[in-house]
C-alpha cells in the first residue's frame, strides 16, 4: 500500500540551545555560501593566544561593556582572520569568535564569518552575573554539529557532543574548571576527552562518498519521465503491471507506486550484474519475524506488513547479489543501531531534550531522530543507502473487547545520506517515482516510524 501525495518543500529546522542562538544562525546561514572542505580536527589553527588576549574585555567584563563593543576583525598567528562580536538575548548574551569561512575546494577566504565555520568558538554568559554557562566549539563547518561544555563545580565541567540535535555524548565529566577552557588550546581540550566521545562523526572522509554521489546523479538522470501509478510496478519482462494482479497497465497511464519504484531502484542496480529484473510476486512474501497470532487475520484484510516485507525482500536480493549470500539475511541488513538516546526537539518553538528509544523491533525508528541517525550511518556505512518502510499504529474495531492497536507499513522511500565534494551533509530522498526532500518527508510523517534496511551503493545503474 502506498499513498499518492503532493510533495512540498520545507525550510530546515535548525536545532539550538536557545532562541538567541537560533536567530543568530538563521541570519548568517541565509547569506553564507557552500562550505569549503574542512581539515582534520588536529589541524584546526590554534586560537588560544587570541582568546587569552580577549579574556578580560570579552569573557570577564560586564555584559553592558561587552555588548557596547563593535564587531572586530582579529588575526591568528597563521594569518587567518576571525571576527569577534557579541549578540544579546533576553537573559544571556553570546561572545562569538567566528572563523572566516573557506570557499571551494581550494579553501579560499570567502569574507564571510557565519559563526559556525570550522574552529569557531562561542561563550554564552548570563547578563545579570556575567557568569559563563556554555562554551560551544564547531569542529566542522556545519551549524548542526558541535561539542559543548557546561560548568559543574570548581574542578570540572561537563561535555556534550551533538549532531543534528542528537546527543552522541551527554554530560561527560571533564577534569578541568569551566573557565580554564576560556584560554585552553583546542588540541589540549581534545586530548582531555579523546577516546571518550566519537570524534569520527566530526571527521568524515569526503572522498569515499564519490560512488554515492555518482549513484544519486544516475538516479536523477533515469528518474526523468517516470510517473506515479497506484499499485504500479515493472515486472521481470519490463512490462508495467499491477502488483496485486500482475495485469498489464494501460500504456497511457502506466507508472510506479512507492513499492514499484523501490523495485525499479534495485532492478537498476542488479541488472548490470545479473542481466535481469526481479519478479514482482516474491517481493511481497513474508520475511523474518513480524506480527503475531493476533495479527494473522488482519494481515489478510489490511496487508499491514506489505511495506516491511517488500523492503526486506529487496534488501535480501541486493545484498546477496552485490555483496554475498552471507549478507542477505535480516541480521546483516536491517538497521538496529542505537547511536544516541537523547535528542533535542522543537515543541511549540521551544527546544527541549527528549528521550529517544532508538530501534524498536518491527517499528524501527521514530521519525524525529531520523536525520541524526542517517548522519551517523553515513559515517559508519559510507557505501550504503537505505530503504525505509513508513509505519504507524492504527485502531481496528473487532468483536473482542477494546480496540487493539496494529502497526501498518503503508509507504516506502529510498534515503541516501552522503557528503558532497565540499563536505556538506545531505540526504537525497527518492519516493513514488520522484525525488523529494528530506524536510518534506520528515514533516509529512511527524509522528511515524520507519524501518530501515541497508542497500550497497553501486556506480552502475541501468533500470
Amino acid at each position: 500500500m502506498c499513498l499518492h501525495l503532493h510533495f512540498n518543500g520545507f525550510l530546515p529546522i535548525i536545532e539550538a540551545d536557545m532562541s538567541l542562538f537560533l536567530i543568530f544562525l538563521l541570519f548568517f546561514v541565509s547569506f553564507s555560501p557552500v562550505n569549503g572542505l574542512d581539515l582534520p580536527v588536529s589541524r584546526i589553527s590554534d586560537d588560544s593566544i587570541l582568546r587569552n588576549n580577549l579574556k578580560d574585555a570579552w569573557f570577564l567584563d560586564t555584559a553592558r561593556n561587552v555588548l557596547a563593543r563593535n564587531p572586530r576583525i582579529e588575526y591568528l598567528e597563521t594569518g587567518e582572520r576571525v571576527q569577534v562580536s557579541a549578540t544579546e538575548g533576553r537573559e544571556e548574551f553570546i561572545v562569538i569568535i567566528s572563523r572566516e569561512q573557506m570557499s571551494g575546494i581550494e579553501r579560499r577566504a570567502s569574507g564571510n564569518f557565519p559563526g559556525w565555520a570550522q574552529g569557531s568558538w562561542m561563550l554564552t554568559r548570563r547578563k545579570d552575573t556575567g557568569a559563563g554557562t556554555l562554551i560551544r566549539i564547531f569542529l566542522r563547518s556545519d551549524q548542526n554539529t558541535h561539542i559543548q561544555f557546561r560548568p559543574f563545580d570548581n574542578e570540572k565541567c561537563l561535555m556534550d557532543a551533538v549532531v543534528y540535535g542528537a546527543y552522541l555524548t551527554r554530560s561527560l565529566p571533564v577534569a578541568v574548571p569551566f573557565e580554564r577552557l576560556y584560554t585552553m588550546p583546542l588540541n589540549d581540550i581534545i586530548k582531555l576527552i579523546e577516546g571518550k566521545f566519537p570524534l569520527k562523526y566530526f571527521e568524515p572522509d569526503i572522498a569515499i562518498y564519490k560512488d554515492t554521489r555518482t549513484f544519486i546523479s544516475l538516479v536523477r538522470e533515469k528518474i526523468i519521465g517516470l510517473r506515479f501509478a497506484d499499485d504500479g510496478a515493472i515486472d521481470e519482462n519490463g512490462n508495467y503491471v499491477l502488483i496485486k494482479t500482475l495485469q498489464q497497465q494501460t500504456p497511457s497511464a502506466a507508472g510506479l507506486n512507492c513499492s514499484g519504484f523501490a523495485k525499479w531502484l534495485i532492478d537498476g542496480m542488479l541488472r548490470p550484474v545479473t542481466g535481469k529484473r526481479l519478479q514482482v510476486t516474491p517481493l511481497s512474501a513474508p520475511f523474518g519475524d513480524r506480527g503475531s497470532s493476533f495479527t494473522v487475520n488482519w494481515e489478510e484484510r489490511k496487508d499491514v506488513f506489505f511495506g516491511l516485507d517488500w523492503i526486506r525482500n529487496l534488501a535480501a536480493q541486493a545484498n546477496t547479489v552485490l555483496r554475498s549470500p552471507a549478507y542477505g539475511v535480516l541480521d546483516e541488513f536491517e538497521i538496529r543501531n542505537n547511536n544516541f538516546s537523547l535528542i533535542r526537539v522543537n515543541q511549540n518553538r521551544t527546544f527541549i531534550d527528549h528521550t529517544y528509544p532508538g530501534f524498536l523491533p518491527e517499528a524501527g525508528y521514530g521519525i524525529e531522530g531520523l536525520r541524526p541517525l542517517l548522519y551517523t550511518l553515513a559515517i559508519e556505512e559510507p557505501y550504503s543507502f537505505y530503504l525505509a518502510a513508513v509505519n504507524t499504529e492504527f485502531s481496528t474495531p473487532t468483536s473482542l473487547r477494546g480496540t487493539p492497536r496494529l502497526r501498518q507499513y503503508f509507504h516506502i522511500a529510498a534515503l541516501v545520506p552522503y557528503f558532497d565534494e565540499y563536505g556538506t551533509f545531505g540526504i537525497a530522498v527518492f519516493e513514488s517515482a520522484a525525488e523529494t526532500s528530506f524536510n518534506a518527508f520528515r514533516n509529512r510523517y511527524p509522528r511515524h516510524f520507519v524501518n530501515l534496511v541497508k542497500i550497497p551503493v553501486t556506480n552502475r545503474f541501468e533500470p
